[in-house]
C-alpha cells in the first residue's frame, strides 16, 4: 500500500513537471485542505488565506522542478507555502513589530488537569489566530514548523532577538488566554 502511495505520488509530480492539468487538479486535491490551514495559521483569516493559497500552488507548480526528489514531497510544498505566507505579510509590513523581551512566569500551578484537558485544539488555535501578524508568525515558525530563531531571522529578515522577543511575547500572550479559557471551563465546571 506504501509503495502505491509512493508511486501514484511520483506519477502526480512527473505530471505536474509536464504540466498536464489531471495532475496539477490531483495535487490540489490532496494538500489543499492540509496547505489551507498552513495559510490560516499565518493570516489569521480564510479570505487572505485562500488568496496565498492560490499563490502558494502557482509557485509549486511553476517551481516543482526544483523539488530533487530528497525528502518528503509535502514537506517541500509546506516550505513554499510557508515562504508564499511570509512574502504576503513582508510585503503588507506585518513584520516589522520589535519588541523587547519581557519577563514571564508560568503560573498554571494551581489548575486541575481536569480543566486543562476540557480546552479543545481548536480553542488553541483560535488564540493563536487572534495574535498581532508578528507574533503568530513567529510563534508558528518555531512552535508548530520548528524553525530555529536563526532561520525565522533570515527568512523574515528580522534579527534573531526579535525573533526570540516576539515568540516570548507571543507565549506570554497565549498562556494569558489559556488562563482565560481555563477561568471559563473552570467556572462552568463548578456551576454544575
Amino acid at each position: 500500500m506504501e509503495q502505491n502511495r509512493k508511486t501514484d505520488e511520483k506519477t502526480i509530480i512527473e505530471g505536474c513537471r509536464n504540466g498536464e492539468s489531471w495532475a496539477q487538479k490531483k495535487l490540489y486535491e490532496l494538500h489543499a485542505s492540509t496547505m489551507m490551514s498552513v495559510c490560516i495559521r499565518y493570516v489569521g483569516n480564510y479570505e487572505t488565506a485562500r488568496d496565498i493559497l492560490q499563490d502558494g500552488f502557482i509557485k509549486v507548480f511553476t517551481k516543482i522542478d526544483s523539488y530533487s526528489g530528497m525528502g518528503a514531497f509535502a514537506g517541500w510544498m509546506r516550505r513554499v507555502f510557508v515562504t508564499t505566507a511570509l512574502e504576503y505579510l513582508r510585503q503588507n509590513n506585518a513584520l516589522k513589530q520589535s519588541k523587547e523581551l519581557d519577563d514571564f512566569h508560568n503560573d498554571f500551578e494551581d489548575i486541575q488537569p481536569s480543566i486543562i484537558d476540557q480546552i479543545t485544539a481548536e480553542d488553541l488555535l483560535n488564540c493563536v489566530a487572534q495574535l498581532a501578524e508578528g507574533y503568530r508568525t513567529v510563534f508558528n515558525m518555531y512552535a508548530i514548523e520548528g524553525y530555529s530563531h536563526a532561520e525565522i531571522a533570515e527568512l523574515m529578515q528580522i534579527s534573531e532577538n526579535t525573533s526570540r522577543s516576539q515568540f516570548m511575547r507571543a507565549r506570554n500572550i497565549l498562556q494569558r488566554e489559556v488562563e482565560k479559557l481555563i477561568g471559563k471551563e473552570y467556572a462552568q465546571q463548578y456551576k454544575k
